[in-house]
């Protein structure tokens, strides 16, 4: 069986009311034989909820945290790749985008970014502690808890105060015409001190890097869309040439683009390929919000 065909993967979109705060809900099963694994490595991201009905992965960041067969995974924003290697399992995840940080974890993003944790030890993520009787069991169907997903996260907390400025500071980092914080500011009507302080609190990251993970994330999703790419052929526009492109990605994937390219990406790219099919964005970091 090839890694692509022993991966399956559903997405399933919030409903209309709960859409700004999630990049999507989706299901992943991973259909190999017992005891084979594959390794991979995910990319920069928003936060997010991963739950496991039995043989839950190994999970670790450069920076030394990990876990490793936790039912409940949880990350925060991240600026790096993540390690990981899976077997056969069956997963639900859950993309928090910067609304859905605020108005369901309600914590210093900033705090929590580049870190992977025991989901149900983390103070942070107590309050989805309970979704791992539903989610963590092979016991109910997708549809039966996809509903029970949505229905847990209408009654667990009102939108955040700060969502009109956290919507509009969202719509335009994710403009690829935006690369300088001044001009993310002026499209956004804050002063930098406000945006710096609105970033780091709900996005994680100043918004400097957040610009500049975006221009990554534009570049690298383009090339894992094209098997027949070279790098020199999708780097984005606003790169000043080639060494300033490596220079950036060695910054956020701590490796040269050449290095990540001879990875396997057996879980990544399938992934990838179905969510830009269906979601019509391959990855979180490029999602417009809704």
């Amino acid at each position: 069986m090839t890694a692509h065909k022993a991966i399956d993967v559903r997405f399933f979109a919030p409903p209309a009311d709960l859409a700004p705060c999630f990049t999507s809900f989706y299901r992943v099963e991973v259909d190999l034989p017992e005891g084979e694994i594959l390794e991979d490595w995910l990319q920069p991201e928003w936060a997010n909820l991963r739950f496991f009905a039995g043989n839950a992965p190994a999970a670790d960041f450069t920076d030394g945290s990990r876990v490793e067969g936790m039912r409940f995974q949880a990350t925060g924003p991240s600026s790096c790749p993540t390690h990981f290697t899976i077997g056969r399992t069956r997963m639900w995840g859950i993309g928090l985008f910067p609304l859905g940080w605020a108005r369901f974890v309600g914590l210093d993003a900033c705090e929590h970014a580049n870190t992977v944790v025991d989901g149900e030890r983390s103070p942070a993520f107590a309050p989805f502690v309970p979704l791992c009787e539903k989610l963590c069991t092979p016991d109910h169907s997708d549809e039966e808890q996809f509903e029970w997903l949505t229905d847990f996260f209408r009654n667990l907390a009102d939108p955040p105060r700060d969502c009109a400025r956290i919507q509009r500071i969202h719509e335009a980092m994710v403009d690829p015409y935006i690369v300088q914080v001044e001009e993310l500011a002026q499209k956004c009507g804050l002063s930098k001190r406000t945006l710096e302080r609105i970033c780091l609190r709900h996005f994680g990251f100043s918004p400097r890097l957040l610009l500049r993970r975006q221009r990554l994330m534009r570049s690298l999703a383009a090339f894992m869309l094209e098997p027949r790419a070279n790098w020199s052929r999708v780097i984005d526009r606003h790169y000043h040439d080639q060494s300033h492109f490596v220079h950036e990605f060695h910054a956020f994937m701590q490796c040269a683009p050449s290095e990540y390219a001879a990875k396997p990406h057996p879980v990544l790219s399938a992934f990838m390929a179905e969510r830009k099919k269906v979601w019509g964005s391959p990855v979180q970091t490029l999602d417009k919000p809704r």
